[in-house]
């Protein structure tokens, strides 16, 4: 087996339609496995998988078991040379797996590999390529400094050494993930791809960075941004600290006040983010499905425009992109170039009656149904 995908969800059914689509396309060339491990997430992931993806294996945990130890779970069974991390609410362009593994040939010491993560509006994510936290460049983060704490060294499109990935899609040798014990249990959700990451680099490896590979993130689909969600960032900070810092105690007490004050402030400002619903000019469906069409025709009574390439001049749009004629590569590559000029874009993937989109990090994106 070369490739083992590990996918961990919780109550993002439909996204990880999508997302299994992709992959399905992606591995098409490949001996490859995909691993759903599921978090109790009490929905219908469970039946919508085992309907339209048989061969993908799917483990059902009795209780959310968090982020480290669910994707633990899923590894233990995992039988690929190579393994990838993946989160349910992403999408994955066709060649993905191919240019990660001809990029690796290429690297010395290679540990993990990462690559361009991008949101639903288009927006490059920074926390796809990172510099080790030490408190001092976490005190200037917190402070609004985030020079030192994303990695500016290397280009968004660039390709090369960087030492801190994230969860979302983390790619590398299996043996290696077992080798430093996987995902630390002891965080429960979010800090943990910092740990594993660091800890790649204290075993001898080298983090790598292939920006030239775009995969779409629907970030937070999962994730509620509330009190608990907060509780458990800046927890994970604490346990990040303390695990791999504690000889800076003066340093550490000092970023943990800040964290305490951040937390507060970031509150506060969640609570303020208002995600205005933007009026769009016309749709363009990029479709020749007729049935397609009158639904879409009918769904939004408005303009509608059909398809078969988008313009350079297209603005104030709502974008509909249709997995059965147009490769995900090219959705991303659309929702990249189209990205500010007040557009709006959706993705149905293959074979379901629905369609996905998002237009802010800070909130869950939308599932329209087309039935």
């Amino acid at each position: 087996m070369k490739l083992s995908v590990v996918i961990l969800n919780y109550k993002v059914p439909h996204h990880l339609m999508l997302c299994l689509d992709s992959l399905t396309k992606a591995t098409e060339n490949i001996e490859a496995e995909l691993i759903v491990v599921d978090n109790n997430s009490e929905d219908e992931s469970c039946e919508l998988v085992k309907m339209y993806f048989p061969k993908v294996t799917f483990i059902s945990n009795s209780e959310n078991l968090g982020f480290s130890k669910g994707n633990n779970i899923g590894v233990q069974i995992a039988k690929g040379e190579f393994l990838c991390i993946l989160n349910p609410d992403t999408v994955v362009p066709e060649n993905c797996f191919t240019n990660l593994f001809d990029y690796y040939q290429g690297l010395k010491n290679p540990g993990a590999i990462g690559v361009q993560l991008i949101d639903g509006s288009g927006e490059f994510l920074e926390e796809s390529k990172r510099n080790v936290p030490t408190p001092r460049v976490v005190l200037q983060k917190l402070t609004g400094n985030c020079s030192s704490y994303y990695n500016h060294s290397l280009r968004h499109q660039g390709e090369g050494p960087t030492d801190i990935l994230v969860g979302a899609f983390m790619f590398m040798k299996t043996e290696i993930y077992k080798e430093v014990g996987g995902f630390d249990e002891d965080y429960f959700m979010y800090g943990e791809d910092i740990d594993l990451s660091y800890r790649i680099l204290k075993a001898g490896y080298q983090n790598y960075y292939l920006g030239s590979t775009k995969v779409l993130h629907f970030k937070g689909e999962s994730t509620t941004k509330d009190q608990v969600y907060l509780n458990r960032f800046f927890n994970a900070m604490y346990i990040f600290y303390k695990k791999h810092f504690k000889n800076y105690k003066r340093s550490f007490k000092l970023v943990k006040q800040t964290l305490k004050l951040t937390m507060a402030i970031e509150k506060m400002r969640l609570k303020a983010i208002k995600v205005q619903n933007q009026e769009f000019k016309i749709v363009h469906l990029l479709s020749k499905d007729k049935c397609l069409q009158n639904r879409i025709q009918t769904k939004f009574y408005s303009n509608v425009n059909f398809d078969s390439v988008i313009n350079s001049e297209v603005k104030d749009s709502f974008i509909i992109m249709d997995a059965n004629e147009i490769e995900y590569k090219e959705c991303i590559d659309i929702i990249t170039k189209y990205r500010s000029k007040n557009n709006a874009f959706r993705i149905k993937p293959r074979n379901y009656e629905y369609m996905i989109g998002s237009e802010s990090k800070y909130r869950k994106g939308e599932v329209i149904d087309l039935s």
